[in-house]
């Protein structure tokens, strides 16, 4: 157990791979570099030499994936808010990404809550500028007070509630999953921890990049509402 303990200490552990003057930049933001920069590379890849007639199968197969993510992304919030699917198809990718580049050997970026409260935060923001957008600062503002005056206060605390609860839910399935994997391997060390990886690593990674930008567009529907 004690090794278990110092294992999950360590995987916390925010370690600064290298500085910039007074700016230390840890390994959570380099590898959402890397993160950033496979998509990137991929995104310039697959939008070489676009057609109108005669595609070839790359083409057909990008095109294919777009309209589906955007099917996907835009049922969830709805009509109204199809301007937001781009956002939430890139955090989706980006978030997808990120938990299950672990099987690659590095540490994945959502497993420092530095960079989920930087997510659920912009998330958040990306909500009330929806809001402000739909209805403008006056009914915006508003929006505070309904269904009565009196829960204003409790209106304005889930502006703090909900991007932490964005957070941790983030942060808490990633870790818990590793939590979970360190157990099963210090009990079944060969075979099982290779299969249940499969689910951790891949399956549940992908799944909590769906949670999270279906909440998100859950958010954005309601403030538009």
């Amino acid at each position: 157990m004690d090794k278990l303990a110092e294992e999950i200490v360590k995987q916390m552990e925010v370690e600064t791979v290298f500085t910039v003057g007074p700016i230390a930049v840890d390994e959570g933001v380099v590898v959402t570099w890397i993160v950033m920069a496979v998509l990137i590379l991929l995104c310039l890849f697959m939008t070489r030499n676009l057609k109108i007639t005669g595609i070839s199968k790359r083409q057909a197969a990008l095109e294919t994936a777009v309209i589906k993510l955007e099917d996907f992304v835009g049922n969830m919030i709805g009509e109204h808010g199809k301007a937001y699917v781009p956002y939430l198809i890139t955090i989706m990718l980006y978030i997808g990404l990120s938990n299950i580049i672990g099987i690659f050997g590095f540490k994945p970026p959502t497993k420092d809550l530095n960079v989920t409260i930087a997510l659920a935060f912009m998330s958040i923001v990306v909500v009330q500028i929806a809001a402000i957008r739909e209805k403008h600062i006056g009914g915006w503002l508003k929006g505070f007070t309904k269904p009565i005056a009196i829960v204003t206060p409790f209106n304005i605390l889930d502006l703090i509630t909900r991007p932490l609860s964005l957070c941790m839910r983030l942060f808490g399935n990633v870790l818990g999953a590793f939590i979970i994997m360190e157990l099963i391997k210090g009990v079944v060390p060969v075979i099982l921890p290779t299969a249940l990886s499969l689910y951790f690593d891949i399956f549940d990674g992908l799944l909590q990049a769906y949670v999270f930008v279906f909440l998100t567009s859950k958010y954005i529907s309601e403030a538009i509402e």
